[in-house]
C-alpha cells in the first residue's frame, strides 16, 4: 500500500497526519543561534571512549606510545559491522584507561588519551572516485569503514541500516531535521550553513541503498533553513529531492513519529521502517556520510550546541571527540553564577553529568547548563492516582502506568507484552505525571533488566548446550569402546572356534594314521 502511494505521490505534496500524544514545549533554541557554528577551541588531551555507538565498545588497536595521526583508525568495533573508531587529532596515545565517558549510567569506561602535538596532521585518506558511478557496495563499505552512526542521539550504527535497506530493498530515504528538543539547535544551525554537504549526503545515501526519492523534513518554524535548503536543491538539480515542513511539537524528531506523521502508516511493534520501504537518517549523519565518501575523512567530529541560562555565551561549536566538556563551556563565557546542573543531551532526554572532565561523544549533541530557576525542585513520589495524563501523552501509545507496575514488582513477562521495547524515553510522561513518578528512570531499569535476564538466559543456554554436548560425546565414547569391545569378543570367539576347528582335524588325522599304521 504503502509501496504504490509513494510511487504515485510526492510526499512533498500530501497532507501531513499526526501521532498520538506529544507535548507542546516552549522553545529556546534563538539564544545558540545567533551565532555562527566556531570550532572548537585545541584540548590539551583527549580522551576518546571505545563505546560510542548503541551495542558493544570498541577494541584498541593501538598501544601507549604510540603516534598517531588525525582520523586514523584506533579501535575496531565488531558489533554489527560497525567499523571503526578514529583519532580526532595527530598526537602520542598516553594511555588506555578508565575515564568518565558521559554515559547514562554514570559510569567509568575505557578511554585512549590522545596528547596532541598540535599538527592536526591527518592520516592519509581515501575518498571515493566519482561516485555517481561506483559500485553501492563501494559506498557502503565507505560509510562501514568512517565509523558514522546515527547523530540524532540514537548513535545506532549507520553502516547496518545501509546495509539492510539495500538488502531489503526501500523506496524513500527520509533525512531527519525536526529537531525537536527545546534548547538543541546543532542540526538547524549545520542546516543553515552547510546545506550543500546534506543535499550531497542525501545523493550518495539514496546511491547507496537503492533509493528512488529523499524526503528531507524540518519543523514549519524553521525558515531560515527552508530557504538554505531550497537554494542547495536548486543549485544541485536534485529533482528527486523534497523538503516537508512538520508541525513543531515534541517529539516529533522521534523516527517511528515523523514516519508517521510524513506516511500516516505506523512502524510495527518490534518492526523497523525498512518493513514500509524507508529508511531514515539524522541529517548531521547524511553529512558525515558526504566527507567520509567524497574527502574520505571518518567521523572525528561533530557540531555541539552549548546553551542553557547557566552558561554565559550559547553557542555551536564544530568539536573533535573526545573534547573534554570544560572546554565548551570556557569557550561559551564560562558558567554563569547561577550554573545548578550540567545536562548532555536536551532537557526532556537528556541526562546529568557528574562533571565538565568527561569528554564530547558522538551522541553529544548538546550541552546543557541550567541555572537553578530552571531545574524543578525535587517532589516527594506519590502513589499513581490513575489519572490517565501519561497515556494521553505517550507518543508510543503505551500504558506507562501499567508499564511501570509491571516493572516495579518484575512482572517480565507481562513487562516485555506491554510494550516495554517500544518506549522511546522521551520524558513526555515524567513531564506531565502530577504524582512525580519517575517513569522513564523506571523504564530504563526494566530494558536494563530485561538485558541482564537476555544474558543470563543466553548464557545457561551455551552452558546447557555444552553440557549436551559433552554428554553426547562421553555416550559416543561409551558406545564406542563396546563397539570395540563386541567386536575383541567376537574376534576372539572366532579365533576359539578356529582353534578347535584345527585341533579336530589334528585330532582326526591323529586316529587315521592310528587305525592305519
Amino acid at each position: 500500500m504503502l509501496r504504490d502511494a509513494m510511487d504515485q505521490a510526492k510526499l512533498a505534496g500530501a497532507t501531513l497526519h499526526n501521532f498520538h500524544g506529544g507535548l507542546q514545549l516552549r522553545h529556546n533554541k534563538r539564544i545558540s543561534c545567533e551565532l555562527p557554528i566556531e570550532r572548537a577551541a585545541p584540548a590539551e588531551r583527549f580522551y576518546v571512549p571505545l563505546l560510542q555507538q548503541s551495542g558493544q565498545e570498541a577494541q584498541p588497536i593501538v598501544a601507549a606510545g604510540q603516534h598517531v595521526l588525525k582520523g586514523e583508525a584506533i579501535g575496531c568495533v565488531e558489533h554489527l559491522g560497525s567499523g571503526y573508531l578514529h583519532a580526532p587529532t595527530s598526537g602520542t596515545v598516553s594511555a588506555i584507561g578508565t575515564h568518565p565517558i558521559s554515559h547514562p549510567s554514570g559510569f567509568d569506561g575505557r578511554c585512549v588519551v590522545i596528547e596532541p602535538d598540535g599538527l592536526n596532521q591527518w592520516t592519509e585518506l581515501h575518498p571515493v572516485d566519482n561516485w555517481q558511478q561506483a559500485d553501492p557496495d563501494v559506498l557502503r563499505q565507505a560509510i562501514r569503514s568512517a565509523g558514522i552512526v546515527g547523530l540524532g542521539g540514537a548513535v545506532f550504527p549507520t553502516a547496518h541500516k545501509v546495509d539492510e535497506a539495500s538488502r531489503r530493498g526501500i523506496h524513500t530515504l527520509i533525512l531527519n531535521g525536526a529537531e525537536c528538543e527545546p534548547y538543541i539547535s546543532c542540526d538547524e544551525m549545520l542546516m543553515r550553513e552547510q546545506p550543500a554537504s546534506i543535499i550531497l549526503g542525501a545523493r550518495i545515501l539514496q546511491r547507496a541503498v537503492g533509493a528512488r526519492r529523499t524526503v528531507i523534513a524540518i519543523e514549519d518554524q524553521m525558515g531560515a533553513v527552508h530557504q538554505a535548503l531550497q537554494h542547495a536543491l536548486r543549485e544541485s538539480a536534485a529533482a528527486e529531492i523534497d523538503i516537508v515542513k512538520v508541525t513543531t511539537i515534541y517529539p516529533e524528531g522521534g523516527e517511528k513519529q515523523l514516519i508517521q506523521v510524513l506516511t500516516g502508516l505506523e512502524v510495527p511493534s518490534g518492526g523497523r521502517p525498512t518493513d514500509l520501504g524507508l529508511l531514515c537518517q539524522n541529517v548531521a549523519t547524511a553529512t558525515a556520510v558526504a566527507r567520509a565518501v567524497t574527502e574520505g575523512k571518518p567521523l572525528v567530529e561533530r557540531i555541539v550546541t552549548v546553551t542553557g541560562s547557566g552558561v554565559r555565551r550559547p553557542r555551536n561549536l564544530l568539536t573533535p571527540i573526545g573534547t573534554p566538556i570544560s572546554v565548551l563551556v570556557e569557550q561559551s563565557g564560562g558558567y554563569a553564577d547561577d550554573a545548578a546542573r550540567l545536562v548532555l543531551g536536551g532537557p526532556m532526554m537528556g541526562y546529568a553529568l557528574a562533571s565538565d572532565d568527561n569528554p564530547v561523544i558522538k551522541a553529544a549533541n548538546c550541552i546543557l547548563v541550567l541555572s537553578s530557576d530552571e531545574i524543578r525542585p525535587p517532589q516527594p513520589e506519590m502513589p499513581c492516582i490513575r489519572c490517565g495524563e501519561c497515556a494521553r501523552v505517550c507518543p508510543a501509545v503505551l500504558q506507562p502506568q501499567q508499564l511501570q507496575w509491571t516493572v516495579r514488582h518484575g512482572l517480565w513477562d507481562e513487562t516485555v507484552s506491554a510494550g516495554l521495547a517500544d518506549c522511546i524515553e522521551c520524558g513526555c510522561c515524567d513531564f506531565v505525571c502530577p504524582s512525580h513518578i519517575p517513569l522513564v528512570e523506571w523504564f530504563r531499569h526494566g530494558k536494563s533488566e530485561l538485558r541482564r535476564l537476555e544474558a543470563e538466559r543466553l548464557a545457561a543456554d551455551s552452558a546447557r548446550q555444552r553440557f549436551e554436548a559433552r554428554e553426547a560425546r562421553l555416550d559416543r565414547l561409551k558406545q564406542d569402546r563396546r563397539r570395540r569391545m563386541e567386536e575383541k569378543k567376537r574376534a576372539l570367539g572366532d579365533g576359539q572356534e578356529k582353534q578347535k576347528r584345527i585341533a579336530d582335524a589334528i585330532e582326526r588325522a591323529r586316529s587315521r594314521r592310528q587305525e592305519n599304521p
